[in-house]
């Protein structure tokens, strides 16, 4: 599996970056390395990975805007005035948190929750590919760095 996802590329890079970043626990920094030390350019690998990692995080957030009715009535079950509280910190404070949405484990349900919360798309899509294309570019630079 592992040689059939590194001679498919940036395909399946971007492919892995988008499982990755959704409810299922995949890393995609390993297939990444691999790319880089099978000579593909860093922009190309970078840019593929930050685009369906971003876009994973874009369909984690899908579900909490789309799905926060049923998430909160059958999931979480908070009443309504923990939930308008919630509301008022998270537009203080929490938008913030989604450079974040990298981590392992918190990434998905920062994600989840900015769309639960109503965020604007566009400040999370913003927040999260700067989060994620900084976490891919470490990642690629430290990998380069023990090439040469």
């Amino acid at each position: 599996m592992q040689e059939f996802l590194v001679n498919h590329g940036l395909l399946a890079l971007f492919f892995v970056s988008f499982t990755a970043s959704t409810i299922l626990p995949l890393g995609s920094e390993w297939l990444l390395v691999a790319l880089l030390c099978k000579g593909l350019p860093i922009e190309g690998v970078v840019i593929t990975a930050t685009l369906g990692n971003s876009l994973g995080a874009a369909t984690t957030y899908g579900l909490g805007l789309w799905g926060k009715t049923w998430l909160l009535s059958s999931i979480i079950r908070l009443d309504p005035q923990k939930v308008k509280k919630a509301h008022g910190l998270y537009a203080r404070y929490g938008a913030w948190s989604l450079l974040f949405s990298w981590l392992p484990v918190i990434g998905d349900p920062l994600c989840l929750v900015a769309g639960g919360m109503g965020l604007s798309f566009p400040r999370f899509a913003g927040l999260v590919v700067i989060g994620k294309a900084a976490r891919y570019w470490a990642v690629a630079e430290l990998t380069m760095a023990s090439l040469r």
